[in-house]
């Protein structure tokens, strides 16, 4: 088994919801986390948490769809720890309407959060996992990149973009880097809140009146990362029991 205290890991969306989860799981089993995300405050408080527990942890704010704040991102982390064995791309965004409310902007948005920003961390931190030699890139896609809904056309291209990107990594550079996919199912997190369309939000409560903790998905990352080296969990779906979806 990989010993997770040995481990630095980055995690996206670190602020909140999935990201915070999974930095508490990894930081209580002594990974040394850097957490990443727009909102200062909540990073932060999270730090002071994680530390006040023993564990490890570092903020550096980080907006993923700007590939430079990324960039500096990786950078900053190998600067504290001296090195990054896992990169957790979780950062994204859900606004779900139907297409022909034309709601462009978010369109633009999503595709920047959960594409350019998974993007942006592989380039990140693809030169200094090819180095070392080893390293392990999780993203977070969704069950949304395994099935498309209604009013959810542009977010379920994005996820299955993900899956898409991640899989075709695994065949260029599996050999040398492991790559897991996390697909959730209804979490309780914040995603739902942001959707701007009331009647498709309206809609959507009573799936997540089921919505399953993001301490599952957290539980889910860390047994892909702490398996042996030459084992490669490749995909992951977790998803509420009385979920049909």
């Amino acid at each position: 088994m990989t010993h997770l205290s040995e481990l630095v890991a980055v995690i996206t969306g670190a602020s909140s919801g999935i990201g915070e989860a999974t930095a508490k799981e990894l930081a209580a089993h002594g990974t040394k986390v850097m957490l990443a995300a727009r909102r200062e405050d909540r990073l932060r408080m999270l730090q002071s948490e994680i530390e006040a527990g023993g564990g490890t942890a570092r903020y550096c704010v980080t907006d993923v769809t700007s590939r430079e704040q990324v960039q500096n991102l990786v950078d900053e982390t190998i600067k504290t720890f001296g090195a990054v064995d896992v990169m957790f791309n979780n950062a994204g965004i859900m606004l779900l309407a139907p297409m022909d409310k034309r709601l462009v902007a978010e369109w633009d948005r999503m595709i920047d959060v959960n594409i350019k920003g998974v993007l942006y961390g592989m380039a990140a931190v693809l030169p200094h996992m090819t180095e070392r030699g080893k390293g392990h890139i999780i993203n977070n896609a969704s069950v949304a990149g395994h099935r498309l809904f209604h009013s959810a056309a542009v977010y379920c291209a994005t996820k299955f973009a993900v899956r898409a990107i991640s899989e075709g990594f695994r065949m260029e550079i599996g050999d040398r880097i492991r790559t897991t996919i996390i697909s959730p199912g209804a979490v309780a997190t914040e995603l739902p809140d942001h959707i701007s369309d009331e009647a498709t939000k309206e809609n959507l409560m009573p799936a997540y009146a089921q919505a399953i903790g993001p301490d599952a998905i957290a539980r889910a990352v860390r047994f892909a990362i702490e398996q042996p080296a030459n084992v490669d969990v490749n995909e992951i779906i977790v998803r509420p029991t009385a979920q049909a979806l």
